[in-house]
């Protein structure tokens, strides 16, 4: 069996597809490319969605501001990177809409900064207004689609955003493939081309890897 990485692994995420007896092809569907971010007006809460943003942040001139800020955050992988600088997180949210009810819920009268790449979802700003959470949007950076054609036949394709289905889509078709998708977001993306999908039941991509091995193992 062999599948297809829409990103590129670290070394220790090769060996558990290795040692899962999967082959795989690996490449980076997706280019970040971070942006200057200008002198503004930074509120005392904070949301970003994922690493990208905190890393471009985290390089900016203002981030000596901005570690006494409280942050409000998506995913597991995000949070560790908070974590690893001592930030103060209020909230972790499963994907962005979780977040966004988690803020309704608790801080409607908060105002916040939202640091962003050019490609994110509407759902949480979407959410945030139509409850007149006030806030403030920043592009930090963007996501380049780096798309590649491939005349192999996969079993599988792993897939870990939904810009990196769309890549994937713009030079290739999906059609017997199972489709393992790191959240419902891009699992949802996934179901315009097929309904041969398995989600991770956490978003990482160790876990995406996971859920390939259990299911090959099962053929």
């Amino acid at each position: 069996m062999k599948v297809l990485s829409t990103k590129k692994l670290t070394l220790a995420q090769r060996e558990l597809l290795l040692n899962g007896g999967l082959g795989f092809v690996e490449y980076d569907g997706l280019k970040i490319e971070p942006i200057a971010v200008p002198d503004l007006q930074i509120e005392d809460h904070i949301i970003i969605t994922s690493k990208n943003a905190f890393r471009s942040i985290k390089d900016s001139h203002h981030w000596d501001t901005l570690k006494e800020k409280n942050w409000w955050v998506v995913g597991e992988r995000t949070t560790a990177e908070l974590q690893k600088n001592d930030l103060k997180i209020n909230a972790v949210g499963l994907n962005s809409v979780d977040l966004a009810q988690k803020i309704i819920e608790k801080s409607p009268e908060t105002r916040f900064t939202y640091f962003t790449g050019n490609m994110r979802r509407e759902e949480l700003p979407e959410l945030l207004s139509e409850h007149s959470v006030d806030f403030k949007e920043y592009i930090v950076y963007n996501t380049v689609m780096t798309p590649k054609k491939f005349n192999t036949v996969f079993d599988g394709i792993l897939f870990f955003s939904p810009s990196g289905v769309d890549s994937y889509v713009m030079e290739n078709t999906i059609e017997n493939e199972v489709c393992f998708c790191i959240g419902n977001t891009t699992a949802t993306e996934a179901k315009k081309y097929t309904n041969n999908i398995v989600k991770a039941n956490k978003a990482s991509v160790e876990n995406v890897i996971v859920q390939a091995v259990k299911y090959f193992k099962k053929r």
